[in-house]
């Protein structure tokens, strides 16, 4: 079962045949920091296996951003008449600042409907709330995929169902409070552009409910499965399952780049799987159409794959055999 990792008045994603790839995830200890908020619902897309061949061109560090902050990667976001999720990446465009989320985050529809480009959702400017770690800040939604996939009559199904990013864009005064870093690791560092092959270690954040629906943001390691999508998504196996509200929620790979957004949740027997939307190829549906001209990935601290004061259990990569 494939279903989307965020919402709030959401349940789950469409059903759809899963992964071939297979991968026994060993198990692991999760440590949490840094109270974010509130409880949530489902979200996600088919998966369907593909590659590509996109070449990884010579980095380009964005401009670096304080961090960490009380607003910025890992806090969660609530879309009104949507659903939570949880904030991705900081993207700058000229003096404006935005958090990343998913596109279904705005998502208004029956908890079936995936499909970006026929799935009901929200109006741009609507309002969006940031809860940092120490203050409460209102956004707009100012960009969405789903809203221009739609608009533009988009039919490709792999476009439709994997482009998955929406930009919340945060006021002038709120700046200050704004940082680029991912918890626990520090990056992003640039934008991956490369395929991402089968075994690939990557690092993500978990924000699960706690006592009162109160969310905690923990570390993620995982181990790329496949692209999916014809290479708009990949699929992860995680030590840490993936669970409703995190979706948007940020994707590293080992060199500290930007990979992707949180997607979609599928689970078959006991393996389950997450899918990330590939930023790249988001951000450059932005550019191609009618995103905010000059969008940029703001670059957090130097990356770390092994935080001190984590328990290395907890950044273990699932090992096992079938990958690919």
């Amino acid at each position: 079962m494939t279903w989307r990792g965020g919402g709030g008045s959401h349940g789950s994603r469409r059903t759809v045949p899963v992964l071939a790839a297979c991968l026994a995830v060993s198990a692991a200890l999760t440590l949490t920091t840094t109270p974010s908020a509130d409880p949530v619902a489902p979200a996600g897309p088919p998966v369907g296996i593909a590659t590509t061949a996109r070449a990884e061109p010579v980095p380009t560090r964005p401009a670096v951003l304080p961090g960490p902050a009380p607003v910025g990667p890992g806090v969660v976001t609530e879309t009104a008449g949507a659903g939570l999720c949880t904030a991705g990446f900081v993207l700058t465009a000229g003096g404006r600042t935005f958090l990343a989320q998913a596109a279904h985050c705005g998502g208004t529809g029956d908890e079936t409907e995936t499909d970006g480009c026929t799935s009901d959702t929200v109006p741009l400017g609507t309002p969006v709330t940031v809860r940092g770690a120490d203050r409460t800040v209102t956004g707009t939604l100012a960009w969405s995929s789903w809203n221009t996939m739609q608009a533009r009559g988009e039919r490709d199904p792999d476009v439709c169902a994997y482009n998955d990013l929406a930009l919340v864009e945060l006021p002038a005064g709120a700046r200050p409070s704004v940082g680029a870093a991912v918890p626990f690791f520090g990056g992003p560092g640039a934008v991956r552009t490369a395929p991402l092959p089968a075994g690939t270690p990557v690092y993500g954040l978990t924000n699960p409910p706690g006592a009162g629906g109160v969310r905690t943001v923990g570390v993620r390691a995982g181990a790329a499965a496949a692209e999916v999508g014809g290479g708009w998504g990949h699929a992860v196996f995680a030590v840490q399952d993936g669970v409703a509200g995190e979706s948007g929620s940020p994707l590293l790979d080992a060199q500290g780049r930007a990979i992707g957004v949180l997607s979609s949740l599928t689970t078959i027997e006991d393996l389950p799987s997450i899918e990330y939307t590939d930023l790249a190829r988001a951000l450059d549906y932005a550019a191609r159409t009618d995103g905010p001209a000059g969008l940029t990935l703001a670059g957090g601290p130097a990356f770390t794959a092994a935080p001190a004061g984590v328990d290395p259990r907890a950044l273990a990569t699932p090992a096992g055999p079938g990958l690919g």
